[in-house]
């Protein structure tokens, strides 16, 4: 039987050039595994939850209080069918599930993002799948974006009516495009079929390309090495191989994430649809979005209000903090392997303190997301007292250029002390060394 099939689809073949690739053995490098196990669970757990949902905002009679026949409970199908989700069994356990994997998914390719740049990773041969990267990690939070309209309450009518409006301060062509994205006006009767559509068909299908398409050239190029391999087989391929003994790891790990998420999804709850209540007119103060997009909003939060008109475009605050300046800092991460000048690297990951600026660029752009990311928390530090809400927009603005300053600045103090430390053990070995091998006159 192995014969007969390798004659017709050259398994043996595929065995030796694929089957065989050889994995380095190092925790760091499950990250994008775990990223794509994320992906795996989310899309079987999203059929699952399909099966239940009604895409539409057309109006159904409420079947767990229809009211009466003069005057019917009347509720969103897509509320109404979120809600009947979360009445089925194990239906709530999967709505848990679906969303800590969301957040995992883009945590993990967040974290394997910053393994990829602070090694060096991305210098060539392999800029073209940092920027690939980029590309899932984008769309990964706009999968998880549309996600969070699908179930149709208030707190999702608000989230919907938000990015409406930042696609609409588009200038000259923001009205055309968030129209487009919606289906119409704002809140119109296409919007969740086309959200749906984006959720389960578009966006997924990038993702699924985009994934394979970086798999298919880390194949092609192959990891770069730990540094250990470099002490062991200097520019040769160290690792486990993936038929035989990657594969069972690969299989327990999976199954161990997943049991780990089952378990804390059992004790910690996700977006109370029932809390917030079907779409209505009432505003929900101080919405935000995952931790994953919370620096976006406190852009909007501390650029003050305002609006300029050139050649018929309004140019508001809206559009500068909302697309303008991620497009800026989306764009600054794509142009990292362009800026980086260090010699290409085609073996092995790098010392992170070994690139003393690419790390204190690394640590202050992170600090500065963080900054941003608290400063979406504005209102709740004025009302705590934290903040005084005359001066709150100068503070913030302060700590956004001067935490990232004082860090990389921080950084390459310590990455030079580090150096000189290890030039005096250095220095000191050589002097060892050089005593030992004098002769003795006893």
């Amino acid at each position: 039987m192995n014969q007969w099939l390798d004659e017709r689809l050259h398994i043996s073949r595929l065995n030796d050039k694929a089957l065989r690739k050889a994995f380095p053995v190092h925790h760091s490098f499950f990250l994008g595994e775990i990223t794509l196990f994320s992906l795996i669970v989310l899309i079987i757990t999203g059929i699952v939850l399909a099966l239940s949902y009604e895409p539409s905002n057309s109006m159904v009679v409420n079947s767990f209080d229809p009211g009466t026949a003069d005057k019917p409970n009347l509720l969103p199908a897509a509320y109404h069918s979120t809600l009947k989700i979360n009445a089925m069994p194990f239906g709530d356990m999967l709505r848990r599930i679906h969303h800590w994997m969301a957040n995992i998914m883009i945590a993990a390719a967040v974290i394997h993002m910053m393994r990829i740049y602070f090694t060096g990773a991305f210098k060539k041969p392999r800029e073209i799948n940092w920027w690939i990267g980029m590309l899932l990690l984008i769309f990964a939070s706009l999968t998880a974006v549309t996600g969070y309209i699908l179930p149709y309450d208030n707190y999702a009518y608000n989230t919907a009516k938000v990015v409406y409006g930042i696609a609409a301060s588009i200038p000259w062509v923001g009205a055309w495009v968030a129209q487009a994205a919606f289906a119409g006006n704002f809140p119109g009767e296409g919007i969740i079929p086309r959200i749906y559509g984006y959720h389960i068909m578009l966006l997924p299908g990038i993702l699924l390309a985009t994934t394979a398409a970086h798999m298919l050239i880390m194949v092609k190029q192959k990891h770069t090495q730990p540094q250990y391999a470099k002490r062991i087989a200097y520019k040769k391929i160290v690792g486990v191989p993936l038929s035989t003994q990657q594969t069972p790891i690969m299989i327990m790990l999976t199954l161990l994430f997943t049991g780990i998420v089952v378990l804390f999804s059992a004790f910690i709850p996700v977006h109370p649809v029932e809390y917030f209540g079907p779409p209505s007119t009432t505003p929900i103060n101080n919405i935000k979005p995952d931790w994953y997009l919370l620096w976006v909003f406190g852009a909007l939060a501390i650029i003050p209000s305002f609006e300029f008109h050139i050649l018929g475009g309004a140019i508001g605050s809206e559009f500068v903090g909302a697309i303008l300046l991620p497009t800026l800092v989306i764009g600054l991460m794509f142009a990292v392997p362009m800026l980086d000048r260090s010699k290409d690297n085609m073996y092995y990951a790098e010392n992170p303190t070994n690139h003393p600026v690419r790390l204190a660029a690394g640590v202050a752009f992170m600090v500065m997301m963080a900054v941003m990311s608290v400063a979406g928390y504005k209102p709740e530090l004025i009302s705590s007292g934290l903040l005084n809400s005359s001066n709150a927009n100068t503070i913030l603005w302060i700590l956004t250029f001067l935490l990232p300053a004082l860090s990389y600045f921080g950084t390459l103090a310590i990455v030079r002390g580090i150096r000189k430390l290890r030039e005096a053990d250095e220095r000191d070995r050589q002097a060892h060394s050089q005593g030992s091998a004098l002769p003795s006159h006893d």
